[in-house]
């Protein structure tokens, strides 16, 4: 079982599950971090003692206040302990459920398991953690993981890109038809960057384009 754990997490609430949910499996050194700023100081401290956490569960989102932080999401975070600490088992536990991001918590931030909020969240990261002790596979919530497994889910590519690039400037549809043909851009009929933007508001889940807009950018895909 694991020895050291640091959690990072905003709501008391939350916490307290978590440590219900660590009690269960055995785990009593645990700490517990409001701000990532803070977590990721208390995990390189750890380092630098040589007595390192070897499990860090994140929130993805903190709501921000009068204090001014330097990183301001869990992906954040995830991110900079991977590369200070690559050895340390990492559970993000959040209500996220776009299938993009979550692929790129684990195929770029490299993420052990990702566990969703929920009714049974706390039930389910238990099974997390036992499964990180027990095995290398990875643990997906069921309810998001066929998505997450699925070999045929859509995959942004450059032409995306392109399209989410120029509706962020407030670019018209017709017009970007017309710079794509200008600048031999293809596929770049009306009916193609029609398609394709409806299939963007689809995959993420857009209300509209404004709506699509802001999700991309707060992924930081554009």
């Amino acid at each position: 079982m694991f020895k050291k754990v640091i959690v990072a997490e905003d709501f008391d609430s939350i916490n307290l599950g978590i440590e219900q949910a660590l009690k269960d499996v055995g785990i009593t050194d645990y700490q517990y971090s409001k701000y990532c700023d803070d977590a990721f100081i208390k995990i390189r401290a750890a380092i630098q003692n040589n007595v390192p956490y070897d499990l860090l569960i994140s929130d993805l989102s903190f709501k921000t206040d009068h204090r001014e932080v330097k990183i301001k999401s869990g992906d954040e975070l995830i991110q900079k302990v991977r590369e200070i600490q690559p050895d340390i088992k990492i559970i993000a536990f959040s209500v996220e459920e776009k299938s993009y991001r979550i692929k790129s918590l684990f195929d770029d931030c490299g993420i052990n398991s990702y566990v969703i909020k929920g009714r049974n969240s706390i039930e389910e990261l238990k099974k997390a953690i036992n499964a990180l002790v027990n095995a290398t596979d990875k643990y997906i919530s069921p309810e998001i993981g066929v998505i997450i497994q699925e070999k045929s889910n859509y995959e942004i590519d450059d032409f995306d890109i392109e399209i989410l690039k120029h509706l962020s400037v407030g670019t018209a549809q017709d017009d970007i038809t017309e710079i794509f043909k200008k600048s031999g851009i293809k596929p770049n009929s009306k009916s193609a960057v029609e398609k394709r933007i409806s299939k963007l508001k689809d995959f993420f889940k857009a209300n509209n384009t404004v709506h699509l807009v802001s999700i991309t950018k707060d992924m930081g895909i554009i």
